[in-house]
């Protein structure tokens, strides 16, 4: 896709201060929302979180189909509204998505920070099957706590909100393939050159602590940094941990 396109991106900003740009993963923006309200009240932060077009019933322009040009045209929103010093956090495809912008950062990023990102293939280390699973096994699979997870009430779900989370699904499904990884994503990000965070949910079972350490391992003197006690969306069981780690990582 070109990324000076125009993309109809529904943006949620709270907060002021220092630019932080919020990516969320295949749970939906709501699984940032929590965490971007803390973010605002704890530091000096100007939160921007937007849906990724096709989630929660918004527009999918057909020419944004894959994670590189989802990437490609959050570049060009930051250029649009002429932001710089930003934090890029995400959270599985958005940490995704937060690498890819990493190598086509023009100076605007000042670090990325991946929480249990997927996108690369890691032999040993395969990826759960995502797509194969019901709402009850990716709570299982996701949380350290299955108790915590919204998923844990699926079958209380409303018609409206099942046919939120099968659209949602489907929206995934075309940016990240059913595997939800890109063969050649690993050997790509030796050219990273954004200070990075990789930080991972010690019992997420989606994306494990190997898959994590190999993540790291790919992007040139990341910083890599457990996270005990949750799991594949620490910034929704543990937002406490992870607005400590990003807080030691971005303070100058």
């Amino acid at each position: 896709m070109n990324a000076t396109a125009p993309v109809p991106f529904t943006v949620k900003e709270t907060g002021s201060g220092r630019p932080v740009l919020l990516l969320h993963g295949g749970a939906g923006p709501a699984s940032m929302r929590p965490f971007a309200a803390l973010l605002a009240e704890r530091q000096d932060a100007r939160v921007l979180l937007p849906t990724h077009p096709g989630f929660d019933g918004t527009q999918r322009p057909a020419t944004l189909d894959g994670i590189r040009a989802l990437a490609a045209a959050y570049t060009a929103l930051l250029a649009e509204r002429g932001l710089t010093g930003v934090t890029v956090v995400g959270n599985s495809i958005g940490g995704w998505i937060a690498a890819e912008m990493g190598l086509l950062d023009d100076g605007r990023i000042a670090a990325c920070v991946i929480l249990n990102g997927v996108g690369i293939t890691v032999p040993g280390h395969p990826l759960a099957d995502f797509f194969a699973l019901r709402p009850d096994e990716v709570a299982a699979l996701s949380f350290h706590d299955p108790a915590r997870s919204p998923l844990a009430a699926a079958d209380r779900f409303t018609q409206a909100q099942r046919a939120t989370m099968a659209a949602n699904r489907e929206t995934l499904s075309t940016y990240a393939g059913r595997e939800m990884a890109d063969p050649t994503l690993a050997g790509r990000l030796a050219a990273t050159r954004v200070p990075t965070l990789v930080a991972w949910g010690t019992a997420d079972r989606i994306a494990s602590l190997g898959y994590g350490e190999a993540y790291a391992a790919a992007i040139p003197g990341a910083v890599f940094r457990p996270l005990a006690d949750t799991g594949h969306l620490p910034q929704l069981e543990t937002p406490e941990t992870v607005l400590a780690a990003v807080a030691e990582f971005t303070t100058p």
